[in-house]
């Protein structure tokens, strides 16, 4: 997949997040055609939706998703009970577990911070 190699390019901060990239990317492909078209469909979403901008939590991220994958491929679990009725719920679910890699975590904490130096009377930085 041609956009998330280039991203992967470019959020990678050492040779051996794009070493895990290719491993991930090899799994990937050992896993059965419906489910690797299923992996790619998420992948897609979640380099798209662009939440996540660091490249450890992505690459924790997409190796528990293959992990996920090849744990029901073995057991002959269908996609459509992997992902359930609604994929994109299932998405951002996903997403949800790693919040910390993406930039809203930041502000989260920001807030958090302002809130509490309001109250307090004390500024925060």
């Amino acid at each position: 997949m041609t956009v998330v190699a280039t991203w992967i390019d470019v959020i990678a901060a050492s040779s051996d997040e794009k070493q895990r990239y290719q491993q991930y990317k090899l799994r990937k492909q050992q896993l059965p055609s419906g489910h690797r078209a299923a992996v790619d469909a998420i992948e897609r979403y979640l380099v798209y939706r662009g939440v996540i901008t660091s490249g450890a939590t992505l690459l924790t991220l997409l190796d528990d998703l293959v992990t996920l994958f090849d744990e029901c491929a073995v057991d002959d679990v269908p996609v459509r009970a992997i992902v359930g009725e609604e994929p994109v719920a299932f998405a951002e679910s996903l997403l949800d577990n790693y919040a910390e890699g993406q930039w809203i975590a930041k502000e989260r904490r920001r807030l958090t911070q302002a809130i509490a130096g309001i109250v307090t009377g004390v500024p925060q930085t």
